[in-house]
């Protein structure tokens, strides 16, 4: 049959085209609505609310993997009969597309102090709807079943209002403050950074001894910094209260050189007296630790830098350089002085901007800051009462519990102008701070008009903590709130648990009183091949594009998905996905099978009921086994497992073995046997290809269609569940007994170079009764299976003496070596399976015999053992007997 002939009676092609297939069936599934939630208002809801990706440009790997995790959970969800809603959304990513839109603007020589506010965010918001525009692509790209008409933006205004609610009431409770501290600073971007936007990379730097002379010309103290540029705001040096070398020195007073200004001596038990010298120079406005102690000791607060890391009019003869020539010239002229008495050097960790790349400025401002302790005390409470977020891994509960319990306040201002502005007006003739819910035209304590809104943007992290609440409709009570809220569960990276995870339990638990999500699954990085964290110095980035250009989307889907172990790290290979297009290779080529043996077959014809093959219900009972224990992974998120079952069972029991059993009533005459086939084949192809959908919704979906059906897209489709009815512990012993009988012989004629379309001999000797009849019942398949000019089954056989023999368990399997193979080699063939079968007695054995195992492992795996050893041993009595046979 030619290929036109294949496909007009298929309507399958004879090769797989994701590009055509994903296109149209995207299309087909947004047209249709099939992913709007509510429309099961008798249903039990199921949600998840996206991590919404930055709209700063294209999503990478890392995305696909956490976005095809959720959609495997909201597909099997939603044929489940849950209403199901994914609500997708994006991320205004403050600092993050602030900075991608000043580098642009850079490119035509405009800054953002050119356009002015307005005109720039007019800008960003053009930047905005080009790359939210991008995402929505992507998600197409990769079959994200989303509900579009929930989708949010963190600057929306529904989500605006949740922001300024949120700021404003924590303000009013004394939550938070404006005040001046220690932050992160950017002095590229010229904004305070949070935690998360600073990466910490190993550096070989230095560290500089210095000689502070006491100004009674007594002595001097020694004094180490990795920072020398930072000297000129010192205000102190500090040593341990109980150190004895300086027990004589607290109180005095030393000139600090090069400035000539004279700083205490102080005693504070933040030293650690074993380190370096046990004396550490304190400098309060560029360093959190010093800036502690500068509050305990009311040390001044002297700022030496400006906030583009230039030194300011408090550096002496150095202002006006920027930080790196600073320190370069610092250096000469301490060596000048004779008080740069070594330098060392040194390995440490630098903070750089995420964003940026600048080394991060530990810089004295004033912010806005959350005070975290009472709102992370709840959180506490909850989680150890056992009513807070289950973790998975469950090891990620510690980590969560050890950050929120030594918490810090969480600095919320940023100097940016993209992001949701603080709601706070400051009165230019009284000074007095209005916090409010509506803008502030009067001050209320001078009744002055003049007033100006707080210039600062709210961290991007502050909205976020607010997404799985305020994309339902918080602060109103919406009807969306009240079905979807709280959400099922957040996919998300471990290396985020601490900055959005842990913020959305402290505010939804403060604001709503629940919990915002029952589980937290967490999945790791994606790593190259090698396992290198990806990056852009590496080159050795993934675009997802690229994998679906080459691949398609549910190749790159299914090994994504399916390489992943919760809370573990990923390596991506190309190879895999390899691996995963010939997968769905192997489920188009099997279904287009079916089809040609189901010409004028439909749904409704489709008849289990009747009398069945072994094979028929060999095949029930393990789609119906699958079907049970995929369930039951994907709800323990255990994908990888989920995978390796849907495998093994497509690939080996159905196209490997049913499919090949089939063949003989499809192609024979008996009209009932085939039509009893064309009924199994039809009930479980169609139920398997529901329990790929979720991972491969494309190709499942196109030969779904062509498939004898109900219902308008396999999206909706009712999931398989576990019916105990296909149940038939029976039906798997026979096929067991044959697939070895047939394993056993194929594995002879290699081991001889007998090829298949050779007839051979076959005689099987059963080892009880039982046996024999499951024999006789399907010797078609042996015979069929095996290749065979002749077949023999029996109890009492007259063996030949010389042939080639298998055991399997129930029975012997016996080749008639005439014209077949030389003894000698038949010899050493079985003595070599002795010599494994003695090692695998031996093993069992052992174990057996150790009386740890035995006092601790269950009843049910030391019988296991035990029957193991009955048939090791069954066998080797067996082969040891056949080898006699063969040399007499």
């Amino acid at each position: 049959m030619t290929d036109q002939e294949n496909q007009a009676t298929t309507g399958m092609p004879t090769t797989y085209d994701p590009k055509s297939a994903e296109k149209k069936w995207y299309k087909y599934w947004i047209d249709g609505q099939y992913f709007k939630a509510g429309q099961k208002p008798e249903a039990e809801p199921y949600t998840i609310v996206i991590p919404p990706p930055n709209v700063t440009g294209m999503l990478h790997i890392g995305h696909a993997l956490d976005f095809t995790l959720q959609d495997i959970l909201i597909r099997t969800k939603r044929m489940q009969g849950y209403d199901a809603l994914w609500l997708p959304g994006s991320d205004h990513a403050g600092i993050a597309t602030q900075t991608k839109v000043e580098q642009k603007l850079r490119e035509q020589n405009i800054s953002r102090h050119d356009l002015g506010r307005e005109k720039f965010l007019e800008k960003v918001w053009e930047w905005k709807d080009q790359y939210a525009e991008t995402i929505h692509e992507q998600w197409a790209k990769m079959g994200f079943s989303l509900d579009y008409s929930r989708e949010r933006f963190t600057l929306d205004e529904g989500l605006s209002k949740a922001v300024r609610e949120v700021f404003v009431k924590l303000y009013e409770k004394g939550l938070i403050y404006r005040g001046k501290k220690i932050i992160n600073w950017d002095p590229a971007a010229r904004t305070a950074l949070s935690d998360i936007e600073v990466e910490y990379k190993e550096v070989n730097g230095h560290l500089y001894h210095l000689q502070y002379p006491l100004k009674d010309g007594s002595g001097h103290i020694t004094v180490a910094t990795t920072r020398p540029e930072t000297m000129l705001g010192d205000t102190a040096v500090a040593v341990h209260p109980k150190d004895e070398r300086y027990k004589d020195m607290i109180g005095k007073m030393l000139v600090l050189p090069i400035v000539g200004r004279e700083i205490p001596i102080i005693a504070d038990e933040y030293v650690e007296r074993e380190f370096g010298s046990g004396a550490v120079k304190i400098t309060p406005a560029h360093d959190p630790n010093d800036f502690e102690v500068g509050l305990r000791h009311d040390l001044p607060q002297i700022i030496v830098m400006d906030e583009t890391g230039t030194m300011n009019d408090q550096a002496a003869k150095y202002e006006g350089m920027d930080r790196a020539d600073c320190r370069k010239q610092i250096v000469q002229d301490l060596k000048d002085l004779g008080v740069l008495i070594k330098i060392e050097d040194h390995v440490h960790q630098v903070g750089h901007s995420e964003r940026t790349g600048a080394v991060v400025e530990p810089y004295l401002s004033t912010q806005w800051f959350v005070k975290m302790q009472p709102l992370a005390e709840r959180a506490i409470e909850a989680q150890k009462a056992g009513k807070g977020v289950r973790f998975v891994p469950d090891r990620f509960e510690k980590t969560y519990l050890n950050w929120i319990e030594n918490v810090r306040d969480w600095c919320i201002s940023r100097q940016l102008w993209w992001g949701h502005r603080i709601p706070a007006w400051h009165c230019e003739s009284c000074g007095e701070i209005h916090v409010a819910h509506e803008d502030v035209t009067q001050c209320s304590k001078c009744g002055s008009t003049e007033l100006t809104q707080d210039n600062d943007v709210l961290d991007t992290w502050f909205s976020s903590a607010l997404w799985p609440f305020s994309t339902l409709g918080w602060p109103e009570q919406t009807v969306d709130l009240e079905r979807y809220y709280p959400t099922n569960v957040l996919v998300t990276g471990y290396d985020i648990i601490y900055f959005w995870v842990a913020r959305m339990i402290f505010t939804a638990l403060e604001f709503t009183g629940e919990i915002p999500f029952k589980d937290v699954l967490m999945h790791g990085l994606v790593r190259d091949s090698e396992g290198r964290k990806m990056s852009k110095s590496l080159g050795n980035g993934v675009d997802p594009l690229d994998v679906i250009e080459r691949y398609g989307a549910d190749a790159m889907r299914y090994m994504i998905s399916t390489s992943s172990t919760p809370g573990q790290d990923l390596r991506f290979r190309w190879e895999r996905v390899e691996q995963a297009r010939n997968f769905a290779n192997k489920i188009w080529n099997a279904s287009r099978f079916a089809l040609m043996n189901l010409e004028g077959f439909t749904y409704d014809d489709i008849d289990i009921s009747g009398e069945l093959s072994t094979a028929d219900r060999w095949i029930l009972h393990r789609l119906n086994e699958t079907s049970r224990d995929i369930t039951r992974l994907i709800d323990a998120y255990e994908f990888g497992e989920t995978g390796r079952l849907l495998y093994n069972f497509i690939w080996d029991d159905l196209c490997d073995w049913y499919i090949e059993f089939a063949k003989l009533s499809l192609y024979g005459d008996n009209v009932s046997a085939k039509k009893t086939t064309q009924s199994v084949l039809s009930y479980v192809l169609d139920r398997t290809l529901r329990m790929i959908h979720p991972f491969m919704p494309f190709i499942s979906e196109e030969i779904w269609q062509h498939l004898p059906h109900e219902g308008e897209t396999i999206t909706l489709a009712a999931w398989p569940e576990y019916d105990p009815a296909f149940e038939d512990a029976e039906a798997a012993a026979e096929m067991s007994l044959l697939m070895d009988a047939i394993r056993a012989v194929r594995n002879i004629r290699a081991e001889v170079n007998v090829p298949m379309s050779k007839k051979i001999e076959l005689m099987l000797k059963a080892g009880d009764e039982q046996v024999l009849q499951i024999v006789n019942r399907n010797e078609v398949y042996v015979q069929r299976f095996c290749n065979t000019s002749s077949f023999t089954a029996g109890l009492d056989l007259t063996t030949p003496d010389k042939a080639m023999t298998a055991v399997i368990t129930g029975a012997e399997l016996y080749l008639p070596l005439a014209g077949l193979i030389d003894i000698d080699q038949e010899i050493a063939r079985l003595e070599k399976e002795l010599q494994h079968l003695n090692s695998e007695v031996q093993r069992v054995e052992k174990k057996l015999a150790n009386e740890g195992f035995v006092a601790k492992a269950p009843a049910k795996v030391i019988e296991e053992e035990k029957a193991k050893m009955a048939d090791y041993s069954d066998k080797r009595s067996k082969v040891i007997a056949r080898i006699e046979e063969l040399r007499g």
